[in-house]
């Protein structure tokens, strides 16, 4: 299931209140000599962008913004955070398509400013915040501003606390998922009716890229790829506490609250990664509401977990292109009801379990899609609980599925629906592909 970060709602994001501070700053943006820690955050785009920038914000009648932006730089942090709010204002104005490239590019630089105030009195925390919201919701014009932004905040916050190089070494603590077997007769209390009665995915065990594309990309058809991520860093890392903090513990990051996207109660909230591996490890959400991490583009945000990963070779068969590449990362429980998405998709388990249930593209009718555009891929049918007199096709539909371990990955070709479900706490990583033969159409 695809979706922006429009349905972020702009009051679940909270901002730390500080008084002003007096911060100098030279050039357009820049941080002067006056700063506490005397390490400067350079924005170089920024700098070269900010007169013609701000001359386009006031052509489009953003007059006041342009004030508050020129005294953001002056070190006014008041109004640093003003611009950024009237910013966030005009994402929110209206469907996240229709809004002007422009302003993703105003937020952009409203969060730098921020940062840049909060950088130069020592506050890393609220810094990377700022940099992080930018990363999320602004435009592209500033984005290598931000990221190497992010990584100089960071380096500086981990002088004061525990190195990136100690956490990154050997983990004595308590795994996040320990390796049990699963009982299959107690997974089946909480599946679907009829779950891993019908066709199993078949696993094959490193797979050739010409077997692959043989047997199961040309013909359209679910593998289970096993002993193809052995050699990822995240295997041996994502699944300590310790680690994942020590990496994204202070980033900011979107999460979903709820039992699912298609719940009137399901909503979004910004949340520090520590706060949330802090509510998933200790199932501070209820069953009712968890807290999930999905289809979040988490590897362009944090550099050091994409640096544990690696794109499988199976996605550059058929002259691939990369579409995205998400994080799932969630409690036990969670859920992903029926849908389907327009690309090939190699769902790669990191961390823990999950069940996961397909039927063909040409099961379409029997699935009763939604009729909306914006749900067109998802089905109406609750396979945790079916109503067999609205959806009366549905209930002996004949399907494949498996239970997906860790260090597996399962290829799910175009328009296969397809349903998931958590079995223990998960970290998994979605990479979604096209060929020149399905791109024009999907």
């Amino acid at each position: 299931f695809a979706y922006t970060f429009s349905k972020i709602s702009p009051t679940t994001y909270t901002r730390p209140e500080n008084p002003t501070r007096s911060v100098l700053m030279s050039g357009a943006a820049t941080a002067s000599s006056g700063d506490h820690n005397n390490v400067r955050l350079p924005t170089p785009t920024l700098d070269a962008e900010f007169h013609s920038l701000l001359q386009s914000i006031s052509a489009q009648g953003g007059y006041a913004y342009a004030r508050m932006a020129a005294f953001a730089v002056a070190g006014d942090q008041s109004a640093a955070e003003a611009a950024r709010d009237m910013a966030w204002e005009q994402l929110h104005s209206g469907p996240w398509h229709s809004v002007l490239p422009l302003w993703r590019d105003a937020y952009s630089m409203a969060c730098l400013l921020v940062a840049k105030i909060h950088f130069a009195d020592g506050e890393f925390g609220e810094a990377l915040g700022a940099l992080d919201m930018g990363l999320i919701m602004g435009g592209m014009l500033l984005r290598k501003d931000l990221h190497d932004s992010v990584l100089l905040v960071s380096s500086e916050a981990r002088k004061k606390t525990k190195s990136l190089e100690e956490a990154s070494g050997e983990f004595m603590g308590e795994k996040l998922v320990p390796e049990v077997p699963v009982d299959v007769n107690e997974v089946l209390k909480i599946l679907p009716c009829r779950s891993l009665t019908c066709r199993r995915v078949e696993k094959r065990s490193g797979l050739s890229l010409e077997g692959f594309l043989r047997d199961y990309f040309l013909s359209g058809t679910p593998v289970v790829i096993t002993n193809s991520m052995a050699h990822w860093p995240a295997r041996a890392k994502w699944n300590h506490l310790d680690y994942l903090n020590a990496v994204a513990g202070n980033r900011t990051v979107p999460v979903e609250v709820g039992k699912n996207y298609l719940c009137s109660d399901w909503k979004q909230e910004l949340v520090t990664f520590s706060k949330f591996l802090e509510r998933i490890r200790t199932n501070k959400s209820s069953p009712m509401e968890p807290t999930y991490l999905a289809q979040h583009p988490l590897f362009d945000q944090i550099n050091e977990l994409r640096d544990d990963i690696c794109i499988p070779d199976y996605c550059f068969v058929g002259g691939g292109e990369l579409q995205s590449l998400n994080a799932w990362f969630g409690p036990a429980g969670t859920v992903t009801p029926l849908h389907h998405d327009p690309h090939h998709n190699i769902l790669a388990q990191v961390v823990g379990k999950k069940y996961i249930r397909l039927y063909p593209s040409s099961l379409q009718e029997e699935l009763y899609p939604y009729s909306e555009t914006m749900l067109c891929n998802s089905s109406q049918v609750d396979l945790d609980n079916i109503d067999k007199t609205e959806f009366p096709k549905a209930t002996e539909l004949e399907f494949m599925d498996c239970i997906l371990e860790e260090g597996e990955m399962l290829y799910i070709p175009p328009k296969w629906w397809h349903y998931v479900r958590s079995l223990t706490m998960s970290f998994s990583v979605s990479f979604w592909w096209s060929n020149e033969t399905d791109s024009s159409s999907s």
